[in-house]
C-alpha cells in the first residue's frame, strides 16, 4: 500500500479511547485515524479534538460512505457488532471487532461469512493472546515441549467488580453479563493454547446471586435494580479429542482476591501455570519447575492493534482468527443455554 492506511472508529467510549486509537496512532507514519462515529454526536466530537482526528460523525453509515477508509475499529455494545462489522466490511474496510464477537453464534458466522465473501480480515478483541504469559507457553507448547495438551483450566473471578459504567449488565446490549465480558478472555486464551479443539459437550451454569442487590462496588457503584445479566458463571467443556476445560467467571463472588485470574494447562509431556508463568516438565527422571527470572509485562492492546495492522499491510491472513472467534461464541452460547436448561448440550 502506498498511502497511509486509514482507520474509522465506531464507538467512542472507553476502550476506543484507551487501547484502540492510541494504539494505531503510536504506529507510525503507515497509519492515520481520521474519522470516529458515536451515535452521541458530541461524544465523538469530543473524541475527535482528544485525539486529534480531523472527522466526526454521529452515523457510522454516514462515516463509512463519505470517508475512503482501510479499516475501522468497532467499539460499540455487543448487540450492534454483527450489523456494523458487515456494514463495514460490504463498504470495503478490513474490521477489528471488540470481543465478544456478537450477542449470537449465528451473529458470528454470518460476520465470518462476510469476511469470507468479500477478502476482508476480520480480527476480534481478545487480547489476552498477545500477553507475553500467554505468548511464551505458546511458544513451548508449539515446540512440542508439553506434548498433547489434554486438560486445563480457566477463571476470572473478582470479589466486586460488576462494571459501574456503561451498559456492561445491560443483557439486551451485551447478551450477558460475566461469562461473556471478562470470561470470554479467559476461554479464548484457553482454547488458543489448546489449539481451539471442537467442542463436544458443554455443561454450564450461571447466577445473579450478588448483582441484583446494592453493595460494594470496587468498580463503581452499579444499577442493582435494572441488573439483567449473570454475575457467575462455571462450566465444563468436552472437546472431540478427548480433551477437557473448566471454566469460572464472576463480576461478584465471595472471594478473598479483588481480582484473580488463574490459566492452566495440562499436557502429557509438561504443563504451566500462565498467572504467574510456571511451567512444569519432568526430565532425565527429575521434576522441574521453570520459572522465568522476567517476563515483561508488554502491552498486550498495543500487541493486537499493531498485529491487525500488519495482517492488513503484509497480506497476512487472518481466517482462522476469524473462525476462533464463531466457535467461542458457539461455545459461550451453549453455556448459556445449558445453564438456562440444565441440560448439557451436545455440539
Amino acid at each position: 500500500m502506498n498511502r497511509k492506511l486509514r482507520i474509522g472508529i465506531i464507538g467512542a467510549g472507553g476502550i476506543a479511547r484507551s487501547a484502540h486509537i492510541p494504539n494505531y496512532q503510536n504506529y507510525g507514519d503507515a497509519v492515520e485515524v481520521v474519522a470516529v462515529a458515536n451515535h452521541n454526536k458530541e461524544k465523538a466530537e469530543d473524541c475527535a479534538r482528544e485525539f486529534s482526528i480531523s472527522h466526526a460523525y454521529e452515523d457510522y453509515q454516514d462515516m463509512l460512505r463519505e470517508m475512503d477508509l482501510d479499516a475501522v475499529s468497532i467499539c460499540t455494545p455487543n448487540a450492534f457488532h454483527a450489523e456494523q462489522a458487515i456494514a463495514a466490511m460490504e463498504s470495503g474496510c478490513h474490521v477489528l471487532c471488540e470481543k465478544p464477537p456478537a450477542i449470537s453464534s449465528s451473529d458470528a458466522e454470518k460476520m465470518e461469512e462476510a469476511a469470507s465473501r468479500l477478502g476482508k480480515h476480520l480480527m476480534y478483541g481478545f487480547h489476552f493472546r498477545f500477553r507475553p504469559e500467554v505468548e511464551t507457553v505458546k511458544r513451548f507448547i508449539d515446540e512440542g515441549e508439553m506434548g498433547e495438551i489434554y486438560a486445563a483450566e480457566a477463571k476470572w473471578n473478582r470479589r466486586r467488580g460488576i462494571p459501574g459504567w456503561g451498559v456492561f449488565t445491560n443483557k439486551e446490549l451485551q447478551g450477558g453479563g460475566t461469562l461473556i465480558d471478562n470470561g470470554i478472555h479467559m476461554l479464548d486464551s484457553a482454547l488458543y493454547l489448546m489449539g481451539y479443539p471442537e467442542p463436544k459437550t458443554v455443561l454450564g451454569v450461571t447466577y445473579d446471586k450478588i448483582g441484583k442487590r446494592p453493595g460494594v462496588g470496587l468498580l463503581g457503584e452499579w444499577d442493582h435494580e435494572n441488573f439483567s445479566v449473570e454475575d457467575m458463571a462455571r462450566g465444563m467443556i468436552a472437546f472431540q479429542n478427548g480433551a477437557s476445560l473448566l471454566f469460572e467467571s464472576s463480576f461478584a463472588a465471595n472471594i478473598a482476591d479483588k481480582d484473580a485470574r488463574v490459566l492452566k494447562v495440562m499436557g502429557d509431556q509438561g504443563g504451566a501455570d500462565v498467572f504467574p508463568l510456571t511451567m512444569y516438565q519432568e526430565k532425565h527422571d527429575t521434576l522441574l519447575d521453570l520459572t522465568p527470572p522476567y517476563v515483561d509485562k508488554g502491552n498486550a492492546h498495543k500487541d493486537m492493534v499493531h498485529h491487525f495492522i500488519e495482517s492488513i499491510l503484509m497480506g497476512q491472513k487472518t481466517s482462522g482468527h476469524t473462525h476462533q472467534g464463531t466457535l467461542v461464541q458457539r461455545i459461550i452460547e451453549a453455556l448459556y443455554e445449558s445453564a438456562a436448561t440444565g441440560k448439557a448440550v451436545e455440539m
